[in-house]
């Protein structure tokens, strides 16, 4: 029986492969031109020229077309170019088509067999964490979370990697909504605890749960960047606390906070500046009010 090869929907139906895959110049150079411009605070068209390797007479007209078109911007006072408006709206449509779950799958994927624990994807939402995506460890005794799953942000590892990076401002308006509910004999119900646990968690950059929700269950989790630098969830590896010890945090933690930054690149996050001095007192957590619950 014949058959015939489907064709590609973003292809031509005269293009045959590698040999016509070859970039169109002129596009290309404009495109390496709108990089430099993007990666500078205002560039002199020499600065320009010099690092993309044209003459000043093309980069100017690779310069000007990319104006018209609102790519990039002239300031006639200084003689500099910088970065268009339109650039920022093309970026914008990437930021609202990004798929967290899909582009963090392989993430979890590696970090599940790094640790041998199941790894899980969780989002903040006004008062809870949301879990949305799992990847199960092949241990027969592991952490099972149905999407959907919602936690307190108090009890739960991503919830408090979350709370760590926000304001304390606004810890208190999250935590006098939803209350420091008591869970387990291990959970953070009293504020000044959860306070002095914050400003570690936000120093390492990872947090645990030792027990804080469910008896018998550790987690470690770090949180995942929007384009502003805030908190939207994370990422984390739970399992039995007899494979997740106290001795394997050193080990797990940091290969979860990598796991989290690289999510955080792959959906165009900004991680926040990890200068220790950012972290927050324990004192400034103190006044957020939280009701505590038996």
């Amino acid at each position: 029986m014949e058959t015939a090869e489907k064709r590609q929907r973003g292809r031509p139906r005269a293009f045959h492969g590698p040999a016509e895959a070859a970039s169109v110049q002129s596009l290309d150079r404009a495109l390496r031109i709108l990089a430099i411009v993007a990666d500078g605070s205002g560039l002199s068209l020499s600065e320009i020229a010099a690092q993309s390797g044209l003459p000043a007479s093309t980069a100017y007209r690779m310069l000007t077309t990319l104006e018209n078109h609102g790519m990039v911007e002239f300031d006639s006072t200084d003689q500099l170019w910088s970065i268009g408006v339109e650039t920022y709206r093309m970026g914008a449509a990437f930021l609202r088509r990004r798929k967290l779950v899909d582009r963090a799958r392989i993430v979890m994927q590696e970090l599940m067999e790094k640790t041998g624990e199941t790894a899980n994807l969780g989002v903040a939402e006004d008062d809870c964490v949301v879990f949305v995506s799992q990847v199960e460890t092949h241990q027969a005794i592991r952490a099972f979370f149905r999407p959907g799953t919602r936690s307190s942000f108090h009890a739960s590892g991503i919830g408090k990697a979350v709370l760590a990076h926000l304001e304390p401002q606004r810890v208190g308006a999250v935590l006098r909504r939803t209350g420091l509910e008591r869970f387990t004999e291990k959970t953070l119900s009293d504020v000044s605890a959860l306070a002095r646990d914050l400003v570690t968690i936000k120093l390492r950059g990872w947090s645990v749960d030792d027990e804080e929700r469910h008896p018998g269950m550790r987690c470690v989790a770090a949180a995942i960047f929007n384009e502003f630098g805030e908190p939207i969830g994370g990422v984390s590896v739970s399992g039995p606390t007899v494979r997740v010890t106290p001795e394997r945090l050193v080990e797990i933690g940091p290969l979860v906070r990598e796991a989290a930054t690289e999510i955080t690149r792959m959906i165009g996050g900004l991680p926040p500046p990890s200068s220790p001095s950012r972290a927050a007192e324990p004192g400034s957590l103190f006044e957020i009010g939280a009701t505590r619950s038996p």
